[in-house]
């Protein structure tokens, strides 16, 4: 028989409930309605951690628009990303004279998505954005800034709601700090 687990036990403290998630969704989610009424818009999913983020911010959104995926991995060592972006799955949609909206869990050093926003643009969007649900300013390296931001959130390593460790925690309802 195998062993019960309860991955709430893992978490030092929530950082962002459930609420305040879906509160701050349905917040942007008019936002970027408004911001994109009339436009031909795709929404832009980084697979797998903003998924969840992704599926819930979309519902949010009154605007027509199509979604697509991208899944990225960036080199380096295990502590810091390179910045240096392999697509693994390329979107399906040509986004040439479109508006982009990229969406995605974190931004911490801004180097992967300063990158992906380098090839983007190579396609000739008529608009690129970025969405994201957690923002770690201070641990920034490259001058880039999300255009609608859930939550600016200290330098702490949290997980939940899409985020995850070793693949794990993605599926809880909140943004959590593991116990070290």
């Amino acid at each position: 028989m195998t062993q019960r687990t309860d991955m709430n036990r893992d978490i030092d403290h929530v950082l962002i409930s459930a609420e305040q998630i879906g509160r701050r969704v349905r917040e942007l989610g008019a936002q970027i309605s408004e911001d994109y009424e009339g436009k031909d818009v795709v929404l832009v999913c980084i697979l797998k951690g903003a998924v969840i983020f992704f599926s819930d911010l979309a519902r949010a959104i009154t605007c027509h628009m199509e979604m697509d995926f991208l899944s990225i991995s960036s080199y380096g060592n295990n502590t810091k990303t390179s910045g240096i972006v392999r697509i693994s799955k390329d979107m399906d949609t040509s986004i040439t004279g479109r508006h982009v909206l990229i969406v995605e869990d974190i931004m911490d050093s801004g180097l992967t998505l300063n990158h992906l926003t380098h090839l983007l643009k190579a396609r000739e969007p008529a608009s690129l954005r970025i969405a994201c649900l957690l923002d770690k300013p201070e641990r920034r390296e490259c001058a880039i800034t999300p255009d609608y931001v859930g939550f600016v959130i200290p330098n702490e390593f949290v997980l939940g709601y899409g985020l995850d460790y070793e693949q794990r925690y993605r599926n809880l309802p909140y943004v959590g700090v593991m116990k070290t």
